[in-house]
């Protein structure tokens, strides 16, 4: 379990991945030694599981935000395994989860254009053979971006 603390430092570092053992002890009033090792013990416990920076899609050209609901015609382990190789070997699937309800998965995908959607709708996704059936919600303005977990 995390303490109150733990969870300070958590939200901090999600707002700002680059703060320093000498900024995070200023936040939570530590010494900067305390910081750092709470936030390695953090680190090796699992609960921060990497660093990355956020980009701007429409900066690098990709224009089109989309989620994708996949239904798919049997349900069998070989298809959800193959379905899911399928999924991480394309770049612009960037996430992918399995629900309960109608549809089976729904991916969050990042395209240069309708064309390109397009393209990975009906060469890749349907043509898959598991797959019975795809529906697509194109973004048309995300007006809150991802937002760190509450902790």
């Amino acid at each position: 379990m995390i303490d109150e603390m733990d969870s300070r430092l958590l939200a901090a570092l999600q707002k700002n991945a680059h703060l320093t053992a000498q900024e995070l002890g200023e936040i939570l009033n530590l010494s900067p030694s305390q910081a750092g090792r709470r936030r390695q013990k953090l680190e090796f416990d699992g609960y921060i599981t990497g660093y990355s920076a956020r980009l701007d899609a429409a900066r690098i050209g990709l224009d089109v935000q989309a989620f994708v609901q996949v239904q798919l015609a049997s349900h069998g382990p070989e298809q959800s395994k193959s379905f899911a190789r399928l999924t991480e070997t394309r770049p612009e699937i960037i996430s992918a989860w399995t629900l309960t309800g109608e549809a089976d998965y729904l991916l969050r995908v990042f395209c240069p254009d309708l064309g390109a959607l397009n393209m990975l709708i009906h060469e890749v996704l349907l043509p898959h053979p598991a797959v019975s059936r795809v529906q697509s919600q194109i973004v048309m303005n995300q007006f809150k971006a991802d937002a760190p977990l509450p902790t």
